[in-house]
């Protein structure tokens, strides 16, 4: 028996894997079953060049857990170690010895990778001991027992094995007994190690005998050697995709499509993703892709991969060319990364717009699952939306599809405005924004629906791209005025009958948290006495605000509404007559205050004509102040009293709050007393 010193100092070396290289304590199982795995494949090449002629037998890796003497044991019967390779790949790590080994890597600990050993060194973060027993495959070796309980002393002996190949011990420390459980190591083992190459056995298979669980004989296997994604697609058919999908993600609704990834050159990359449903959720999707390497789970955190749409994607990658460190834990910035990104963006494209001119109507059927993944990728990446733009669809009120292409060649013509501008006209709410839907149809205008989450900002977005074109909300303003062909056609009521008005609705119009700006349109006999609508501008950026922090201030401004009086309807003309029959004598005395001031204010401007502000006498502007500061005492005057008449008008409620359920703003108690007023202005 011999004893010595690890290369690495135990103050230097263990720091290291504790804190730098395995922050998780769960990689240990990872690694050394991927270890095991590793010796196992080197064997199978060596026996398929005929460098080894010894029979390969059964080489299962066998994991045990033996509680009463608190340990885990991995056991392969691969290429095994000599006395030397113990040496040189355990106790010399990466064959340098601790200064060089510390000078190289002390300020990138995350980039070590490729170091036979380190795995290894990962077995430390659980146990207070590990033994490894190995047998060489080499003719003529001996079986050596090497035992290091994490320090720098270590001792090695010639020992008894029957058969070649490498155990791992684990003596199990104290506080880390958790993992001596059998169903959390089940876990660790369907987590990391359920697609190795090499079949990993945990245990025996039960069966359920005398109204009890018993074991059988047969070894309970816990990995699919031979996953989807390492076979050619010609050898899959679509049920063997969906039961792929359904092996990744037991609980998980059928996804739309699936991609096979399957690149040789320039760089290695297989795997299989899929096209889930995405309904109006984007962040509960992410993180669903399984990034592996050599078939040994890495991570499912990708964003460091493929660009941050497709992290919506679900499925697996498998790549020897993504650099990671030793943990496996961490991407590195890389030209490699770089080009499989690319690679995976333009297939995922190409892919879609194969599908999409094989099978068009199938397309259509599931583009509304599809939608938000498609936006997301045409809103972050450039070369995606260069793609994408030729099958991106569009929805309109009726059920139909177009493409952006020849959702245009439809409108052009019809919805131009006098400005060149093409203005695509569309509704986030079908049900709620049905009277504008329809008055935009009976100009024969097309309306599309984009009620998604990432509508506006694509909206934004395509307008950048095609300045002529504008996209305006359905209920942002009177029909004549979101696709303006002439001059709007002025009001019939005169500038006083408007200013007088303007209070009277204002005395019934909500004013918490919310603005509204009473304006006057003539919108022809037949359309509604009154509209609300909201600035396209101001709507979109509350909305995005929502969506987006760093738009807060838009999301704290209140909400601004236009109440849209039509100076043609009936009802209109019935509430002035009835102002001039109640107010009559009220504001005539009030007009009677207000033409002396008027005249003499009129005065006053004329002295002032052609003069600058320093020749003005200060006498007259003083008298100025004085007499505007008695018209707006006089107008308040006014506008109380017509508030009052507004206040008391029944026609004048029951309009607004019309116009107020039209869009789904009445609420609460004012609806209720909305219905029970209207059940007795019918009696």
């Amino acid at each position: 028996m011999s004893t010595g010193k690890i290369g690495v100092t135990s103050q230097d070396l263990f720091p290291i894997i504790k804190k730098f290289l395995y922050s998780d304590h769960d990689i240990f199982l990872r690694e050394i079953v991927s270890n095991a795995v590793d010796a196992t494949q080197k064997l199978k090449t060596l026996a398929s060049t005929g460098e080894f002629k010894g029979e390969l037998g059964d080489l299962t890796v066998r994991v045990n857990i033996d509680k009463e003497a608190k340990t885990i044991t991995i056991s392969d019967r691969g290429i095994g170690m000599t006395q030397d390779e113990i040496e040189k790949y355990i106790n010399q790590i990466a064959f340098s010895g601790a200064e060089e080994f510390l000078d190289k890597y002390k300020d990138q600990a995350n980039a070590i990778i490729g170091h036979f050993g380190l795995g290894f060194y990962s077995s430390f973060m659980i146990s207070d001991r590990v033994d490894i027993v190995t047998l060489s495959h080499k003719e003529g070796s001996k079986a050596v027992k090497w035992s290091c309980e994490g320090n720098p002393e270590y001792s090695l002996e010639e020992v008894e094995k029957a058969e070649r190949g490498t155990d791992i011990v684990m003596h199990v420390s104290e506080e880390e007994e958790a993992f001596l459980e059998q169903s959390r190591i089940q876990e660790l083992l369907n987590k990391y190690c359920k697609f190795l190459p090499i079949e990993i056995a945990f245990g025996k298979k039960t069966e359920y005998k005398d109204g009890k669980q018993e074991e059988t004989d047969e070894d309970n296997i816990i990995n699919d050697t031979n996953p989807a994604w390492t076979k050619k697609p010609a050898d899959l058919k679509e049920e063997d995709y969906g039961n792929f999908y359904r092996q990744l993600y037991p609980m998980g609704e059928d996804p739309l499509f699936h991609i096979h990834l399957n690149v040789d050159y320039p760089f290695n990359l297989t795997g299989i993703l899929y096209f889930p449903k995405i309904k109006n959720s984007v962040e509960i999707q992410k993180n669903k892709i399984q990034l592996y390497c050599n078939q040994v789970f890495v991570t499912d955190s990708v964003e460091g991969i493929v660009p941050e749409f497709l992290t919506l994607l679900h499925g697996v990658i498998d790549s020897p060319d993504i650099p990671l460190n030793v943990s496996r834990s961490y991407l590195q910035s890389d030209g490699n990364v770089k080009k499989i990104s690319n690679h995976i963006t333009k297939k995922v494209a190409d892919s879609l717009n194969d599908i999409f001119k094989k099978d068009r109507k199938d397309f259509e059927e599931k583009w509304d699952d599809l939608r938000m993944f498609v936006q997301y990728g045409m809103l972050t990446e450039e070369k995606f939306y260069d793609r994408a733009k030729k099958f991106f669809m569009v929805k309109n009120t009726e059920g139909k599809y177009f493409t952006l292409e020849e959702y245009e060649a439809i409108i052009k013509e019809n919805q131009t405005d006098k400005d060149k501008n093409m203005i695509t006209l569309y509704a986030t709410d079908v049900d709620a924004q049905y009277t504008y839907i329809e008055a935009a149809k009976a100009k024969g205008y097309d309306v599309l629906v984009m009620d998604s989450q990432l509508d506006n900002h694509l909206i934004n977005h395509l307008e950048q791209k095609t300045p002529t074109t504008k996209y305006v909300r359905v209920d942002s303003d009177i029909i004549d005025k979101l696709i303006q062909k002439d001059e709007v056609k002025a009001s019939k009521l005169t500038e006083e009958q408007r200013n007088d008005l303007i209070p009277v609705f204002n005395a019934h119009l909500p004013s918490e948290k919310v603005n509204y700006l009473v304006t006057f349109e003539s919108l022809g006999e037949d359309s509604q006495p009154l509209m609300i609508t909201q600035a396209e501008f101001m709507r979109r950026m509350k909305d995005m605000a929502a969506m987006n922090a760093g738009m807060g201030f838009y999301g704290e401004m209140p909400d601004s509404y236009n109440l849209v009086v039509n100076s043609d309807h009936a009802l209109i003309g019935d509430i002035l007559k009835d102002k001039e029959s109640k107010m009559g004598d009220s504001l005539t005395e009030v007009s009677a205050k207000l033409k002396p001031l008027f005249e003499e204010r009129d005065a006053l401007e004329a002295l002032k004509k052609d003069k600058k502000d320093e020749e003005v006498p200060q006498e007259e502007k003083d008298k100025m102040a004085d007499i505007q500061k008695q018209i707006t005492e006089v107008n308040a005057e006014k506008e109380e009293l017509l508030k009052g008449y507004g206040k008391d008008n029944q026609l004048v409620k029951q309009l607004i709050d019309l116009a107020l359920l039209a869009n789904n703003m009445l609420k609460g108690e004012e609806l209720a007393k909305f219905v029970k007023r209207s059940v007795e202005m019918i009696k």
